[in-house]
């Protein structure tokens, strides 16, 4: 009998990551993740200073207006699916992160907006007076909110394929190792 080696291992790996990225989504989708609407919304950029200017749009939206609401800066109405800006408040929280709702046909879908510099103010250690560093704040990029389904079969699609590849060339060369031996 003969024995799996390295190629058999590694494509046995690769396909069981593949079969767990396939189910990432449908576990994100289980996990309570009610902000999938039918039209498409963002803010630019996503973290911005105390006073600064965002960009708003809404796209695939039915209806001539969409409606954009916030804590952080007055409300702004879309025409047409053309952008709009917004200025946040020059009093905004450093740090904070505030919901912007978008509003089409009274389906609502929200999107976080972080006001920049929440770290700034050095702080000290006790009686040594040397800046202590925080780590960076991790976790929260990549979230699911934004993924596009057809970006997540492409994706799907692209790796399937490289996976077939690498079972093909890895049973090529066992069998071509056989034919020698």
């Amino acid at each position: 009998m003969r024995s799996i080696g390295a190629p058999g291992v590694v494509s046995t790996a690769l396909l069981g990551i593949a079969a767990l990225s396939f189910a990432v989504p449908v576990a994100a989708a289980e996990d309570g993740n009610n902000n999938i609407t039918s039209f498409g919304f963002t803010v630019a950029p996503s973290t911005i200073a105390a006073g600064g200017t965002v960009t708003l749009n809404a796209t695939e939206c039915q209806v001539p207006t969409v409606k954009v609401m916030a804590p952080v800066f007055d409300d702004v109405t879309l025409n047409e699916g053309k952008p709009g800006t917004a200025q946040v408040y020059p009093d905004a929280k450093p740090g904070a992160q505030y919901d912007v709702t978008f509003e089409c046909k009274g389906e609502k879908g929200t999107t976080t907006l972080t006001i920049a510099g929440g770290n700034q103010h050095p702080n000290t250690s006790a009686g040594t007076g040397d800046r202590v560093h925080k780590g960076v704040k991790a976790g929260a990029g990549g979230s699911f909110s934004d993924a596009d389904p057809v970006q997540i079969a492409v994706g799907s699609a692209v790796l399937a394929g490289a996976l077939g590849f690498g079972v093909y060339l890895s049973r090529r060369r066992s069998g071509s190792a056989g034919d020698s031996a």
